[in-house]
């Protein structure tokens, strides 16, 4: 999964795939579900993600992964749908069903967007896309469609009120909703202070 990942230098690196594992497995331990099933989903959890490059080619590989592991249809099936389930779509776009190992990898993932690390990961995911860190003329839209949400090139600061404050609200589990109460209050208070500073009152 490593060789997979690191193509990617910004904010879906290995590092990211860790902490997501991480925060997996952590989240597990208090549902009922099958942990290695957890565990191979967020590890392949952005493998072929829209955003990644190669991402097919890269798909076919951990394909090809799975069977050797000896994994049955069924179960590289079950596997794939909720990796495809995990990725957020758009804030006025509903997210896929999943199972419950999915709804762990998708809580963990969206918690590791959430906080200090997220906001490093906003910022660096923007520069990479040659986007603004703020336009004040330019206001946060909440996006109906993926196509939309996809093809956005707004701010890094209007992805906050695009995305990434809506994830508390989504998470599933009982434990990710208690870790996102933190990081979600650690992003308003960096908002509040990036807003003094971009008046030049603080």
């Amino acid at each position: 999964m490593r060789s997979l990942s690191d193509e990617e230098p910004s904010a879906h690196d290995w590092w990211h795939t860790q902490r997501v594992r991480r925060l997996s497995l952590e989240i597990a331990k208090t549902e009922v579900c099958d942990i290695r099933k957890v565990e191979i989903i967020a590890l392949l959890h952005d493998v072929w993600d829209w955003k990644v490059p190669n991402n097919q080619a890269k798909k076919r590989m951990a394909l090809e992964l799975l069977q050797k592991l000896g994994l049955k249809k069924e179960e590289i099936d079950e596997i794939v749908c909720a990796v495809e389930a995990v990725s957020f779509k758009g804030a006025l776009v509903e997210d896929v069903p999943t199972t419950k190992e999915g709804e762990i990898v998708r809580d963990a993932d969206r918690l590791d967007a959430m906080g200090a690390i997220g906001i490093a990961r906003a910022f660096s995911y923007g520069g990479k896309a040659g986007r603004p860190i703020h336009t004040p003329e330019i206001p946060p839209k909440l996006h109906s469609s993926f196509e939309e949400y996809a093809h956005s090139s707004s701010s890094t600061v209007n992805h906050f009120y695009e995305k990434l404050l809506h994830l508390k609200q989504r998470m599933k589990t009982k434990r990710a909703k208690e870790l996102a109460e933190a990081r979600h209050e650690f992003m308003l208070k960096f908002l509040e202070r990036f807003f003094l500073e971009w008046e030049g009152v603080a």
